[in-house]
């Protein structure tokens, strides 16, 4: 069940990298009112995969937050030591969601979102640059 997941978060992750230049070249290029109402379900995509990224990235941090939950609850006299080999176990497997090997973070996931919105304003501004005589060109 696990390898499904990661492979589908991973086609999730391909759609996402592919379609964030396709609508932007699309809006650049045909530069009408419509084409910006058609890129809308695009942008509906993107903005539903992003918001999966980061429901799957906060599950690591709710479970980085577990031990010191633990730790604040008391269980009676004489369980410290069962409580500290408790939030020592959980502490050391580090639970969390993981893709293909690598613990997804909110950091991560923030890191790429920012990464893409950098590209996507680096195509507008090629796409929509303008030329010596102040009239808006593609390309």
């Amino acid at each position: 069940a696990s390898n499904s997941v990661e492979t589908c978060l991973l086609a999730l992750c391909v759609v996402l990298v592919s379609s964030v230049p396709m609508l932007l070249v699309e809006v650049g290029l045909l530069r009408e009112r419509g084409a910006l109402l058609a890129s809308l379900p695009g942008v509906a995509l993107t903005c539903g995969v992003l918001y999966v990224l980061l429901l799957a990235a906060t599950i690591s941090e709710k479970c980085a937050r577990v031990p010191g939950l633990i730790n604040a609850v008391s269980f009676g006299v004489g369980t410290d030591r069962i409580r500290q080999h408790t939030v020592d176990y959980i502490t050391s497997s580090a639970a969390g969601f993981y893709v293909f090997g690598m613990r997804l973070t909110t950091g991560m996931v923030l890191k790429f979102m920012y990464l893409w919105c950098i590209v996507a304003v680096g195509l507008l501004t090629e796409l929509v640059s303008t030329d010596s005589g102040g009239r808006l060109t593609a390309f």
